[in-house]
């Protein structure tokens, strides 16, 4: 773990780099996989700022604490950080959990009942009466696959269809 300090216009105490390292302990023993960690401490109009930037394996962290006290802004930087720290390793753990209880769900094969067959009422069709011409039309009109139509001059029904080399059917009765 490479622990890098940065002060702008503050100075870097024993006490501080101290502190620092006593919490940064802590913190490694929830997060092993600690790679760098960037502690930039700076004083602007009389607030103390600290940054605490964590640099792990897959993960980051960024934290950034303000106020009146140096040491104040560090120990709610490293309380947050380790709050963040703990909720994402509960999260990763949930997830693991999570992931190996539906694996063992979806494991066993149930048979899925078959669907049943449904009759779904469409309106492909028309009362008054057409022309087969006009039935091609009203085929294309509409883009369906089949049209029932009554045919021209008698009361009998006829359904135009499409079929599967791209021509048009006709089914009299």
């Amino acid at each position: 773990m490479n622990v890098r300090y940065t002060t702008r216009k503050a100075d870097l105490t024993p006490e501080i780099k101290a502190y620092s390292e006593k919490r940064l302990a802590r913190l490694k023993s929830l997060l092993d996989d600690i790679l760098d960690v960037n502690v930039i401490l700076a004083v602007q109009k009389g607030r103390s700022k600290a940054e605490v930037h964590i640099q792990a394996k897959g993960r980051g962290f960024v934290v950034i604490e303000e106020t009146l006290d140096m040491m104040e802004s560090l120990n709610r930087a490293f309380d947050t950080l380790e709050t963040r720290i703990r909720k994402d390793r509960d999260k990763w753990r949930e997830k693991k959990r999570r992931g190996g209880r539906e694996r063992k769900i979806v494991a066993p094969a149930v048979a899925a009942p078959e669907p049943e067959n449904r009759v779904i009422r469409a309106n492909f069709f028309t009362n008054k009466p057409l022309s087969l011409e006009d039935a091609i039309v009203q085929l294309d009109a509409k883009n369906k696959e089949v049209f029932l139509f009554r045919r021209e001059g008698s009361k009998e029904w006829a359904a135009v269809y499409r079929r599967k080399d791209g021509q048009i059917g006709l089914v009299e009765p």
